[in-house]
């Protein structure tokens, strides 16, 4: 990709995070950018453009992460570092996910990425019990279902906890990052053994004091 290209994604994101994506349009785009509304129609035909690259950069990692789901050593404390690092890149790209439902409907191409990424992302879900339950960490479950009840449970919370900070007007820094993390992961602690509670009270130990 071009630098004039990464210039115009990396200051359409600064917009888009700050006004909303209905609320930029290509030519305070350009302004910003310091190029002619033309110049920038050369790289991106279309505002639309603009969303759908922005996307799948982001996204890009968050895919790089489940395709290497399987060589990747599982303790709760990696699945909190991932967890971490993936509120962290939504943040980044916020204005996706504190708009999801309008954005889903304006792009096509968007929209079966994001549907086939629910399901890759539950069978990531599915795959990170099984080796939970097999190191005892993770009781099995009681019905086939239920496990599938509680990652649809987690992936409606990890899609829609940016959103619901931006409606209370939440300031999100670290410290709310480490919180967010730390009520994903406990929604599993009620599944957790004796040996699974004791590493997730180490890993938010304030919560417990």
């Amino acid at each position: 990709m071009s630098k004039t290209k990464e210039k115009i994604l990396s200051i359409s994101r600064m917009l888009f995070n700050t006004h909303g994506y209905s609320n930029v349009t290509i030519r305070m785009i350009a302004i910003e950018a310091k190029m002619s509304s033309g110049n920038l129609n050369y790289h991106f035909k279309k505002r639309d453009d603009i969303l759908e690259a922005l996307y799948f950069e982001m996204v890009a990692v968050f895919d790089r992460r489940i395709k290497q789901l399987n060589t990747t050593e599982i303790t709760l404390e990696t699945v909190k570092e991932q967890i971490v690092s993936g509120l962290q890149r939504m943040i980044d790209y916020r204005f996706f996910w504190t708009d999801l439902y309008n954005l889903l409907k304006l792009n096509t191409k968007i929209k079966s990425h994001f549907l086939n990424a629910h399901k890759e992302r539950t069978k990531g879900y599915h795959y990170l019990f099984e080796i939970l339950i097999g190191k005892k960490i993770l009781n099995d479950f009681a019905f086939d279902r239920e496990s599938s009840f509680l990652i649809e449970r987690m992936i409606n919370y990890s899609n829609t906890w940016l959103y619901n900070s931006f409606v209370y007007e939440i300031e999100i820094n670290d410290d709310d990052i480490i919180q967010y993390a730390q009520n994903l992961m406990g929604i599993l602690y009620p599944y957790f053994t004796d040996l699974g509670k004791k590493q997730y009270k180490e890993l938010f130990p304030k919560l417990f004091v």
